[in-house]
């Protein structure tokens, strides 16, 4: 068999597994979104209590989320943290149609700065940060993806593989944004990130023990 040959017959056998995969992806049942046990995420976490904040009906139309969270967290110092959440099932694609960095400048932010840094000591997981700024107003962003299977997906490849695992091995490919923001006062950046990495790490677990479940429609 020629070199030609053997790699036209490769392609065909690839082109025929994939197309396979594909159909047997396709014959599984949608799923069910229960998001209700998400929606009640706790409104104190010590030592930070919180108030809802609705969101825009317009936006939230276009976000096209399955579940919308938006909170604002104080504690003792009064200095807030804002909260983001948006989840999105498998049969919305897992996955937010619309970036942050989309969200930010199309509301007219500039991203002044921006970088990915370790979540504890140990460095085993990141955040995505920004540095944005409006009018005078400074905020530090911290965001990062978060699945049934894994936390703190930076995006792009991350999330592909996960979603490509989910579906592969539970049929679950479901998503959610999550996204953290404080102000900058006095050009006080590292209280900020102080702030929204001590939040972060109280939050996350309690994201995954409240996991929003997914049942065969």
């Amino acid at each position: 068999m020629t070199r030609d040959r053997l790699a036209s017959t490769i392609l065909v056998v690839v082109l025929a597994a994939v197309g396979s995969l594909g159909w047997w992806l396709q014959l599984r049942p949608g799923l069910e979104v229960d998001a209700s046990a998400l929606a009640a995420l706790p409104e104190e976490i010590p030592p930070w209590w919180s108030q809802d904040v609705a969101l825009d009906e317009a936006v939230e139309a276009e976000l096209r989320a399955d579940l919308n969270l938006q909170r604002v967290y104080a504690d003792a110092t009064g200095e807030p943290v804002w909260l983001y959440i948006g989840y999105y099932g498998t049969s919305r694609g897992g996955r937010p149609e619309h970036t942050p960095r989309g969200c930010y400048t199309g509301a007219g932010w500039s991203i002044d700065a921006e970088r990915r840094i370790p979540t504890d000591p140990s460095g085993a997981r990141h955040v995505n940060e920004y540095v944005v700024s409006r009018n005078g107003a400074r905020q530090l962003v911290h965001f990062w993806f978060r699945s049934h299977r894994r936390s703190h997906l930076l995006g792009g490849i991350d999330q592909n593989w996960d979603r490509l695992v989910g579906r592969l091995g539970s049929g679950r490919s479901d998503g959610a944004l999550v996204r953290l923001s404080a102000d900058v006062t006095s050009g006080d950046e590292v209280g900020a990130r102080s702030r929204l990495l001590a939040f972060g790490a109280r939050l996350d677990p309690l994201l995954g023990e409240r996991w929003p479940v997914e049942t065969p429609r």
